[in-house]
């Protein structure tokens, strides 16, 4: 009788036990296998339709690349599946802003199917870019990663003439910008600086309108800041604001506008490290107007106004990040170690300024 006794409490302890182990945050109830190990996760923020056959948003170009014999791995509180080739690089879309970019990537690292030990992430996707620093079609990799929206803002009108209207807010020091291993960030560039970049007439027909020098140039290589806002900020005003803020902590001037990079590359940091993050950016579209237009023209253009720049930036983007990705493959028994140092550091490799 006490055998029974003894067999009911445990058949009974199991089955108590088992539907906490199958949902528990832990394993999200998947079984005991080997881990894949992640060498590369190339993360886009948003796609417009399909992965391929459809128009292209910033993860098509990626997975028809990386990812077409691959199946689809759903991941709790991902916004969107990750794929996985047999050479160890991953692909996924974040979706677009800080909240959703970012939890999407603290749900991917902590899926216990994956090891992400030694992985090099590759943060992409679009962004604006301030005419006296980039042009459409250009494609820049970031030094810095700045939050727009971390600090003190107050209306013009509320401000006495000239004078700034952001400060920063003490108790964000370490979440406001992060500075990318330079290393890596080098390595980056050089490898990718040769990349022959595609342009369009229509592009070039954009650009004309611009009295900047750097906005009439045809697409190019660089380094810089990308700043991260959840807003569309645009106007030579915000730019200024944009271009104080990265001074003001110390940053280079900021080269990309866009919504995620920031958020992404902290969650990274809090769960593994910063070490081995690498953002790539290329500008479809100026934070402002030309001359001949209000911000509010530039925002809501006319028919026929727009920078017809968006699939050679997604062609570009792919062309030059793809290179610094495949040579990291091709290498991994270095790559795996940690950074190589480069030998040859440039003072001067955003050629915009």
């Amino acid at each position: 009788m006490k055998a029974i006794i003894a067999l009911t409490q445990t058949l009974l302890l199991l089955v108590l036990i088992q539907p906490i182990s199958a949902n528990s945050n832990l394993n999200h109830g998947y079984t005991t296998q080997a881990r894949t190990k992640v060498k590369v996760l190339i993360a886009a923020q948003f796609e417009i339709g399909a992965n391929t056959g459809d128009r292209a948003g910033e993860f098509q170009h990626w997975y028809e690349r990386y990812f077409l014999k691959t199946r689809a791995i759903r991941v709790p509180g991902a916004e969107t599946p990750i794929y996985c080739n047999n050479e160890g690089i991953c692909g996924t879309v974040l979706s677009m802003g800080k909240v959703r970019s970012s939890s999407s990537m603290t749900a991917i690292l902590l899926d216990p199917r994956f090891d992400f030990s030694n992985t090099y992430f590759l943060i992409t996707g679009v962004g604006g870019t301030p005419p006296n620093a980039g042009t459409i079609g250009a494609v820049f990799w970031a030094d810095w990663l700045i939050d727009y929206d971390l600090g003190h803002r107050w209306a013009p009108q509320d401000a006495t003439s000239d004078t700034p209207t952001f400060s920063p807010r003490k108790g964000y020091e370490d979440v406001r910008l992060i500075k990318l291993n330079p290393d890596l960030v080098n390595w980056a560039y050089q490898l990718s600086n040769s990349t022959v970049l595609k342009d369009s007439p229509s592009a070039a027909s954009y650009r004309s309108r611009y009295t900047q020098k750097t906005a009439l140039r045809a697409p190019f290589m660089g380094v810089g800041t990308h700043i991260a806002g959840d807003t569309f900020f645009h106007g030579p005003g915000l730019s200024a604001e944009a271009n104080y803020i990265a001074e003001l902590y110390g940053a280079s001037p900021y080269v990309i506008t866009e919504m995620e990079g920031i958020a992404v590359a902290y969650v990274i940091g809090k769960l593994l490290s910063t070490n081995r993050i690498m953002s790539i950016r290329s500008a479809v579209n100026f934070d402002q107007g030309n001359p001949q237009e209000t911000t509010l023209e530039h925002l809501d253009p006319e028919p026929g106004n727009t920078p017809g720049g968006f699939e050679i930036a997604l062609q570009n983007n792919l062309a030059a990040g793809s290179v610094v990705i495949d040579h990291i493959i091709s290498k991994w028994e270095v790559w795996q170690q940690g950074i190589p140092k480069y030998k040859k550091h440039t003072s001067s490799r955003n050629s915009s300024h």
